[in-house]
């Protein structure tokens, strides 16, 4: 690996982060930051699940995590349930009012994508969808062998 790999991945994190507007303060002219969206995304795939069940997902910390899922609370978008075999413990579920808002977020989401591939032929689209998947592959097996270090 040479210092222009390294250079050229950051360049490239930095061209994605600011194309899918990553560090604008809300997601996709939500009422929600990108961490906030990620939660409600993996509540709506996970559902019901534990606070627990989500940190994997999430990769987030347990305390941010419970700040979001606690605002979640507040704001009715989640529902809170005593776990079936476990009275301790708790399981969660998005409200209908936390369902439409993860419709809006990942309709606005899929729309963003579409506008991003919209003047683009269907083998540059091939190409981009191809290198994405190659992107993940290689990353996704290089996480694999550091979490085994």
């Amino acid at each position: 690996m040479t210092d222009r790999d390294i250079r050229k991945v950051r360049e490239f994190n930095r061209f994605y982060t600011s194309v899918i507007g990553l560090l604008d303060k809300h997601y996709l002219n939500s009422p929600f930051t990108l961490p906030e969206g990620r939660v409600l995304y993996e509540l709506h795939h996970h559902q019901p699940c534990s606070a627990t069940e989500l940190i994997e997902p999430t990769h987030m910390d347990k305390g941010y995590l419970s700040r979001i899922l606690k605002a979640f609370l507040k704001k009715g978008y989640v529902i809170r349930k005593p776990h079936h075999e476990d009275g301790r413990a708790f399981q969660l579920m998005l409200s209908t009012k936390g369902e439409k808002e993860f419709d809006k977020l990942n309709t606005s989401s899929s729309d963003l994508i579409k506008v991003m591939l919209q003047n683009l032929s269907k083998d540059e689209i091939h190409v981009l969808t191809t290198s994405m998947e190659q992107i993940t592959e290689v990353i996704g097996q290089a996480k694999v062998e550091l979490s085994a270090a």
